[in-house]
């Protein structure tokens, strides 16, 4: 009975879904308690299955779930629930994904930190993309892997079981105590993981923050597969490959983007791509530079994901470390990286620079030809030998339009990876995928970096492909649309209220072809001491945006993203997309991020009412 009223119940919800559960890529952004992120949607849910109410409505006035698809949204929560609640256990015991082999790799590198064993059993096959060697040579994960015919047999082990098997329905099985983790395969959709036993919650947000970082939750559309799967509605099949019009499509695209030759790589986010590019330089580093060290150079106050990103690979690897490096308002990002380069050369480490240009959320674009001097320098270490030259990695989101990696462009002849987010301009917020490409002397890098993607099976999916093949070719316009908007708002702010300091490109810089849709705000303030001037600023920063999306609830919108294909989004760097920077470094302005599709004199009106409350 308690089985037939949850199913029944799904059914109804699939029927009555909102729209936007499929369609964006982060639902009810006016409705997001950051603090109660993980719980406020189920506990809400939660109240409507014991009311059996399921209308549109009631659905579409729940809160945010979770964050921007890649750590989970509506559909993987109920999906997680539903599958929960038919084993009687938490949802949070149950986590999907939309890779196959990240939730083994997630519960190997808790059990690494935390000096526990590991054996990987499985039925049949494992994960296509699963490598054991690579696995244990690169990432130092250490396990055992053994074949059994199935669960009963499975005796107590000192350490962690992980049960793999691949699945073609979600029928309610019993779980066995002996098995910690089960990770269910199912074909195209991704993976669901089930964390076993009161013994082993210390894992689940773990295994979440893997997710939130270095891949993505099973996807909207995928999910509402599954969901109709496990409710009977239709049985799941080996469709929905990766159409390869739309991926050749997507490529090609990308190659006439940025003004490059080599094979681009699609992954399921941003991060995942970074993730990617990272392990794969490390792969490159033991196969060419065996035993020495590598130093990933990440600006201190980047965006949160590529800063926790990089400390989380270099808390598994000894031979892998951070170095700081300053970018900002008086740090100068090519002097502070000549000083920076100097000390890696004198100790004959490898050096890793991820960087954004323009910076984030300062907006600001370094003196390039000076860069490229210091990239090209060739310095030595200690012992008078040639130094190993840098690989710049450039988080191109801002400006993904700026030829950089081209023959004859700025970074042409310094080994460069660029990446951007496709969540931003290339899909206009319709899904999270991401890319990046290579110049020709980092060309050689991408087969390695290919590898560590599809060995997290990252790669891009099949709508995702189809969303970019879709969206992109009109990307350039878009961007020069929210350009014009985000130029006219900022001069307007400027006249209004010419105090506020505000952080944006040059009229000369935008010459050049940087035209970001991305400002920072730094509003006046008053008081006596600097806490009380700083108080108050951040006071306002509030103020200023919670009136936004008040008076204009239609396209104003409180989330970290731009790029989106209408509206104008707000947020605080220190806050959002800051979360993992150390405090010191954190930035507590005002972010705004136009798109070439909104209302800018109605949104001139509403900051002209806040200039005259203030």
């Amino acid at each position: 009975m308690h089985a037939n009223n949850t199913l029944n119940f799904i059914k109804s919800v699939l029927e009555n879904r909102p729209n936007d559960w499929l369609n964006l890529t982060t639902h009810r952004l006016d409705i997001y308690n950051e603090s109660l992120a993980k719980i406020e949607f189920i506990d809400a849910f939660i109240d409507l299955f014991n009311a059996n109410n399921s209308e549109s409505e009631v659905l579409s006035n729940l809160p945010t779930a979770y964050d921007y698809i890649r750590l989970g949204h509506p559909l993987s929560c109920v999906l997680e629930w539903t599958i929960a609640n038919l084993h009687n256990i938490e949802s949070e015991q149950v986590i999907s994904f939309s890779s196959q082999t990240t939730p083994i790799l997630a519960i190997l590198r808790k059990n690494l930190l935390g000096g526990k064993s590991t054996q990987i059993l499985y039925t049949n096959n494992l994960p296509e993309s699963f490598d054991a060697d690579l696995i244990k040579r690169v990432y130092d994960y250490n396990f055992e892997l053994k074949q059994v015919e199935n669960t009963d047999t499975v005796s107590n082990f000192d350490g962690s079981t992980v049960f793999i098997s691949k699945q073609n329905d979600f029928s309610n099985k019993d779980l066995n105590a002996n098995i910690d983790f089960y990770v269910n395969l199912y074909n195209h959709l991704g993976s669901v993981l089930v964390v076993n036993g009161k013994q082993n919650t210390s894992y689940i947000s773990d295994i979440q923050h893997v997710r939130r970082r270095e891949t993505i939750a099973m996807t909207p559309v995928n999910c509402v597969v599954a969901l109709e799967a496990l409710t009977g509605q239709i049985t799941i099949d080996n469709q929905s490959k990766i159409n390869q019009i739309h991926k050749t499509k997507v490529l090609d695209t990308i190659k006439n983007i940025t003004n490059t030759i080599a094979k681009p790589l699609v992954g399921s986010s941003g991060l995942s791509v970074q993730y990617a590019i990272m392990m794969g330089l490390v792969h490159d580093a033991l196969e060419h530079h065996k035993g020495k060290a590598i130093k990933f150079i990440v600006p201190t106050n980047c965006y949160g994901g590529t800063n926790d990103q990089a400390r989380r690979v270099a808390a598994c690897l000894d031979h892998v470390d951070v170095v700081d490096l300053q970018v900002d308002g008086d740090n100068d990002m090519v002097s502070s990286l000549e000083t920076v380069l100097t000390k890696i050369a004198h100790d004959d480490a490898i050096p890793y620079i991820i960087a954004e240009i323009p910076t984030n959320p300062r907006v600001e674009v370094p003196n390039l030809e000076a860069l490229k001097a210091t990239l090209s320098a060739e310095r030595k270490t200690t012992n008078g030998n040639r130094a190993i030259d840098p690989v710049f990695i450039l988080d191109q989101t801002f400006c993904p339009n700026i030829h950089f990696l081209g023959d004859g462009d700025i970074l042409s002849t310094v080994r460069s990876i660029s990446y951007a987010s496709g969540s931003k301009f290339p899909s206009g917020g319709k899904c999270t995928a991401g890319y990046c490409v290579a110049n020709k002397k980092a060309e050689s890098l991408m087969h390695n970096i290919e590898q560590h993607l599809l060995l997290c099976d990252n790669e891009g999916t099949a709508l995702q492909y189809e969303l970019l093949a879709q969206q992109m070719p009109s990307m350039l316009q878009r961007i020069k649309d929210a350009y014009t908007n985000t130029r006219g708002f900022v001069n307007y702010i400027k006249k209004t209220l010419p105090e506020a300091k505000i952080n944006f490109v040059s009229e000369q810089l935008a010459a050049q072809g940087f035209t970001p849709s991305v400002f920072s705000l730094d509003l006046p303030t008053k008081g006596n001491t600097a806490e009380e001037k700083e108080t108050y600023k951040r006071a306002l920063n509030h103020k200023l945006i919670k009136l936004m999306i008040t008076e204009i609830p239609n396209e104003s919108k409180y989330c970290v993203s731009y790029g989106q294909l209408k509206g104008c989004y707000w947020t605080i760097p220190a806050t959002s997309t800051q979360g993992t920077t150390k405090e010191g470094d954190k930035d507590y302005i005002a972010r705004v991020a136009l798109s070439g599709d909104m209302d800018l004199e109605l949104h001139k009106r509403v900051f002209l009412d806040f200039v005259e409350s203030i």
